[in-house]
């Protein structure tokens, strides 16, 4: 292990992603090397890879683990974790062959030729979002239509009914896992249990009542004794809250930096033949993991020249490689019709890749694409430095307050 490794910490701190422009420190990081030792908390210190070649290396590795089971002294916070953590039976922690057993079971919906299939009915709902304020000449574009529409698409998809559905947008720290502080896994502990409150009365349902969506799809392989009634309510509690708070930051992430880059925005509504591409470079330019993803030593592993121990955590700094110097010109700046070849890392990479991605792209490009060509001087109704960011581990707008000529 490089001494400099050893002795250069950094703070990387909770909110992160709350910050307005996170990326200079990513970039003193990487500075100093593409592996560091990193200070999340006062007490959690981990390894971050800020590289892209790097990251994509560590998410391939089968050396490391989604499961932090085995990290350094937390063997009594693990067990608790078990006992009591839904989330600790789905695919989010899994690795191996159990991971290829949960997500098989929900893949097929998500294939790009299902999501072809949705893009008519992804269209509707953004028409009727839009629709709702289009005479106004103002709207939040968080609360009215990055938020609501993929959360419209995906209680289709997996069967949640509009009557007495929760704040999933409020319910989204549920996802919080160790290591944390006490605090946000409290907080993320109470709101796995309202999310179960809602889930298990609707799984037994539609046990009852099976009906062509997803959650009827598994509890049918429930029955067959595919997945267990705890990796169920799991898969459900996890499709919902990724599959909804993701695609949300997608939205309005990627609307917030076309407005703040207006002459790209004039580039994109010129030429919507780039929309695709210009998706691809919104998620590489503002994508919604700031921090990263995290992974844990197996065993003594080593990257960049860097041996990191067995029972360590790695943040595999998506954000961070996504403007990585050594893989993109000019990184810092969005361009629409950037041609370069590298895969953008925002959904991740190897076998957890986002199952979710090809929906979220669907709707993003339907959604901005649909919203710049019903709104054409659309633009910031309040100045940029004033916007706030959603509290949580993903980066998201609070609000985005946006005014354009009404339409009647």
């Amino acid at each position: 292990m490089s001494e400099q490794s050893q002795t250069i910490v950094h703070d990387v701190p909770v909110n992160v992603a709350q910050q307005a422009d996170p990326y200079p420190l990513f970039e003193r990081i990487r500075e100093q090397g593409v592996v560091q030792r990193v200070r999340l908390n006062p007490t959690l210190e981990v390894w971050m890879i800020t590289g892209y070649d790097e990251a994509v290396s560590a998410l391939t590795d089968p050396r490391l683990s989604n499961s932090p089971v085995k990290v350094n002294g937390l063997a009594e916070e693990m067990a608790h974790q078990e006992r009591t953590n839904v989330l600790m039976a789905s695919m989010l922690v899994a690795d191996g062959d159990d991971h290829t057993r949960l997500r098989n079971l929900v893949s097929k919906a998500f294939t790009a030729r299902r999501v072809d299939r949705l893009a008519p009915r992804i269209q509707e709902h953004t028409d009727a979002f839009l629709d709702a304020f289009a005479a106004r000449g103002s709207a939040d574009l968080v609360t009215e239509f990055a938020l609501p529409l993929p959360m419209a698409v995906l209680s289709e998809l997996i069967g949640i009914p509009a009557e007495g559905q929760p704040d999933f947008a409020r319910l989204a720290v549920g996802l919080i896992m160790p290591p944390n502080t006490p605090e946000r896994l409290a907080k993320g502990a109470r709101a796995r249990a309202e999310l179960v409150e809602f889930f298990e009365p609707l799984i037994a349902a539609r046990k009852a009542e099976p009906r062509d969506d997803l959650l009827s799809a598994l509890c049918a392989a429930q029955a067959e004794e595919r997945i267990s009634d705890r990796e169920l309510l799991s898969m459900a509690i996890l499709l919902t809250l990724a599959g909804h708070e993701t695609t949300a930051s997608v939205i309005a992430n990627g609307v917030h930096a076309l407005l703040r880059n207006p002459e790209q925005c004039a580039v994109l509504r010129n030429d919507p033949t780039l929309l695709p591409g210009a998706i691809e470079e919104l998620l590489r330019y503002e994508g919604p993991v700031s921090r990263g993803v995290a992974r844990f030593t197996v065993e003594d592993f080593e990257i960049a020249g860097v041996t990191i121990p067995a029972g360590e955590m790695i943040i595999v700094g998506l954000a961070a490689a996504n403007r990585d110097p050594a893989r993109y010109d000019r990184p810092d700046i969005l361009d629409v019709a950037r041609r370069e070849v590298p895969q953008q890392l925002a959904f991740g990479h190897g076998a957890h890749f986002c199952l979710g991605a090809p929906l979220a792209r669907a709707e993003a490009r339907i959604a901005i694409g649909s919203l710049l060509r019903r709104f054409p001087d659309l633009e910031l109704a309040t100045p940029d430095e004033s916007l706030a960011r959603r509290e949580g581990i993903l980066r998201g707008m609070a609000t985005l307050p946006v005014t354009f000529t009404p339409q009647k």
